[in-house]
């Protein structure tokens, strides 16, 4: 541990402000983290014509923050490549996002002058001229091949959830058109998803030309690796048990572990100090609570709100953040009653709180908890995936959830609470 002058840890203190964004997505390389096997996918879909890319998964996972950042990697030693990136919104057409993409592409025109002196002048240009006023799917193919001539095109669209169900369908046909003409160009398309077919309509005519990666929570590695990034910036370290529970509470989300970084940093720097302790992160638990989204904590009270004070919807919502999920991030009720157990110190049957889980999944509560299924099969699912870690996070705070459960969670999985509990 380095004691810090005074001035030093201020000044730290704010540039972790830059390097700790919980706010926004990452934006530059040098502390972009992980991601490693999403991004080869990519660049192996580039590498060949006809090949396009659609990315998905739940919010919060760093989909854009991947998408911020790849134009960095894509570097090719023929041609220069240009990697203009938009964001869709609902209002979006098809024609008015193809004009977005295409006024995000400067080109440069040769102008030879005459007279005594000829020579020869760069006018940029934009590309838009390309379209000549055709917004077809054949009308982006031919313009884009024109720049491909000289170029490779790689055009990145973020928020493709957003767009209506006759964009989809006229990007898809754009994905064909460009396959089948061999286009060197890669569209890459970027939403919130749990699967393609929520993403792109008729996708499975365009099965072969479409590169599916999912982009699931990170690993424990991934969120450790965040950490020693941003404070390998900061000039500081984190011992060993700080940074495995600042993994445990950030469940796989990238927005948690900038939050905790961020907080638990400045923890540490208030005390002149240069590394971060168990301690601080308790500490930078409750600040995180504090600065999380107001949408976040709004729905978290509105989901416990009871006149009764024995009521047990805290420990209840708590033990589904607990609960052992399958690929689709879902679980039983059965799944529940263990963290139960855990949390509570009693062996509650699901018949005690199996209509706690059904009015989580009710309006009155602000459908905290997604229900599918049918009767005694119903699954559960948070609805906002980054309310899960401010739950468990404000089990922390309450004391439900104690450092010996921490540590088993730790020690047995970053995500799920072990049945030996």
């Amino acid at each position: 541990m380095r004691a810090l002058e005074p001035n030093v840890a201020a000044d730290l203190a704010i540039e972790a402000g830059r390097v700790f964004t919980p706010a926004s997505p990452v934006d530059e390389k040098s502390m972009f983290s992980g991601r490693t096997e999403q991004i080869r996918k990519v660049l192996d879909a580039v590498n060949q014509k006809g090949q396009h890319v659609v990315i998905f998964g739940e919010r919060g996972v760093g989909k854009t923050s991947l998408s911020n950042v790849l134009s960095s990697f894509l570097l090719h030693p023929q041609s220069p490549v240009i990697s203009p990136r938009v964001n869709c919104d609902a209002t979006d057409t098809f024609g008015s996002l193809c004009l977005k993409i295409f006024r995000e592409i400067e080109l440069s025109q040769t102008i030879r002058s005459r007279g005594f002196s000829p020579g020869v002048t760069q006018t940029p240009v934009n590309a838009v001229a390309l379209l000549g006023g055709d917004f077809s799917p054949d009308g982006i193919r031919r313009a884009l091949t024109v720049l491909s001539h000289h170029t490779i095109p790689i055009i990145i669209i973020d928020e493709f959830d957003r767009v209506a169900a006759s964009v989809r369908t006229a990007i898809a046909d754009t994905i064909k058109t460009l396959s089948d003409h061999a286009v060197r160009t890669t569209l890459v398309l970027v939403g919130v998803a749990e699967n393609v077919e929520q993403l792109v309509d008729e996708h499975h005519s365009i099965e072969r030309a479409l590169v599916q990666i999912p982009m699931p929570r990170m690993s424990p590695d991934e969120i450790e690796q965040i950490f020693r990034t941003g404070l390998s910036r900061l000039s500081m370290s984190i011992e060993k048990a700080g940074l495995k529970r600042i993994t445990v509470l950030s469940q796989g989300l990238p927005h948690y572990a900038h939050l905790l970084g961020l907080y638990a940093s400045r923890v540490a720097l208030d005390a002149r100090s240069s590394e971060i302790l168990l301690g601080d992160v308790h500490l930078a638990v409750n600040r995180a609570l504090d600065g999380a989204q107001q949408s976040i904590r709004a729905s978290y009270h509105l989901a416990l709100r009871s006149p009764r004070k024995d009521n047990l919807f805290a420990e209840v919502l708590l033990s589904c953040a607990l609960a052992q999920t399958d690929a689709l991030g879902e679980f039983a009720a059965q799944d529940v009653r263990s963290p139960m157990q855990a949390v509570t110190g009693k062996d509650y049957g699901i018949s005690s709180f199996a209509q706690h889980l059904n009015e989580f999944a009710d309006v009155k509560r602000g459908t905290i908890l997604r229900k599918s299924g049918t009767k005694r099969r119903f699954r559960y699912k948070f609805t906002n995936p980054l309310m899960q870690p401010f739950v468990i996070m404000r089990g922390v705070s309450a004391g439900r959830l104690t450092d010996v459960i921490l540590d088993r969670m730790t020690e047995k999985s970053w995500r799920f609470l072990s049945d030996e509990c």
